[in-house]
């Protein structure tokens, strides 16, 4: 099955470009650039879409503008006017467990905590079974500094890895689409110099 839609996580407002929360976001927005994309308000989405072509098929790639924690009523709204299955749909999210540089694809799975992910999950009828792209944040050591820390700009050093891992996984998103367990062993390989 071929991926339909690409959704970014993140807050809208311009006090939340850039912190390590809106990795999601940074990732969809260099994605619709690659292929030309024209993001457009789309209230009844509840969030910011556009279309693109990647390798001749239509992809639509959406970033929630209901803050991360009401994610998945955006997600819910698109997958459904558009009759997209969960199997179907790729969601890149910042990524506590994994460190600044790193990035992971995977399918399926809990939400790990993130709230961003709880939420679709619920809106997708509880169903785990779309695809992540994990780009790593690092944790701050103890787990009542987490809100602060995702939320605030990361400095240069970890931004420029954070970079190169969404480099990485820009250079793999043909095969996302056409062969995604090759895509996520070259993806998953990655570690930003």
């Amino acid at each position: 099955m071929t991926i339909k839609l690409v959704v970014g996580l993140g807050n809208p407002g311009a006090q939340y470009d850039a912190t390590r929360h809106n990795a999601g976001f940074d990732y969809v927005d260099q994605l619709a650039r690659r292929h030309s994309g024209n993001w457009q308000a789309q209230g009844k989405y509840f969030g910011d879409v556009c279309d693109i072509r990647i390798a001749g098929e239509r992809v639509w790639l959406l970033k929630p503008m209901t803050y991360m924690n009401r994610s998945g009523q955006a997600v819910g709204a698109l997958a459904n006017f558009y009759k997209i299955e969960p199997e179907e749909i790729l969601v890149a999210h910042d990524e506590l467990d994994i460190p600044p540089g790193a990035v992971k694809l995977k399918k399926g799975g809990g939400h790990g905590g993130h709230n961003g992910l709880k939420d679709i999950i619920k809106a997708l009828a509880n169903n785990k079974d779309f695809y992540r792209l994990r780009l790593g944040i690092g944790h701050p050591g103890n787990a009542r500094d987490v809100a602060d820390f995702v939320l605030r700009k990361a400095p240069i050093s970890e931004q420029q890895l954070t970079q190169q891992a969404i480099d990485a996984a820009l250079d793999q998103d043909a095969l996302m689409l056409e062969n995604f367990d090759k895509a996520m062993s070259l993806v998953n390989g990655f570690k930003a110099t």
